[in-house]
């Protein structure tokens, strides 16, 4: 069975950093493409950041400059390193596995990053 278990969330303030993993188990994602979305309270869920198996990034325009993903195949984990953090990067942050044509084939549960003014 395929697990996604993102970690790391939480309060900060604004200006501050958090650091978000994600560790998948149950199969390997090496040859996978990895991503990063969000959804806010009343808003639907947004594409963040996502990572080839080859390690090429995209970042959607409002976290661009300020979010890294990464990836440790051997740990078969993806993380999410925000920066510069905005009251409106406050969302769950939900981490996704396998990119397939029709969508992401696996997500985890999500996290709370809360994001204080």
């Amino acid at each position: 069975q395929v697990q996604l278990v993102e970690s790391g969330g939480g309060l900060v303030q604004a200006g501050g950093s958090l650091r978000l993993s994600c560790a998948a188990s149950g199969r390997t994602f090496s040859r996978s493409a990895m991503g990063w979305f969000r959804q806010a309270p009343g808003k639907e869920r947004e594409f963040v950041a996502a990572i080839s198996w080859t390690g090429g990034r995209t970042y959607s325009a409002e976290v661009q400059g300020r979010f890294t993903i990464s990836r440790d195949n051997a740990r078969n984990t993806v993380y999410l390193q925000m920066n510069s953090l905005k009251p409106e990067d406050t969302a769950v942050y939900y981490c996704a596995a396998d990119r397939l044509t029709t969508g992401w084939n696996y997500w985890g549960q999500g996290t709370q990053v809360t994001v204080s003014s």
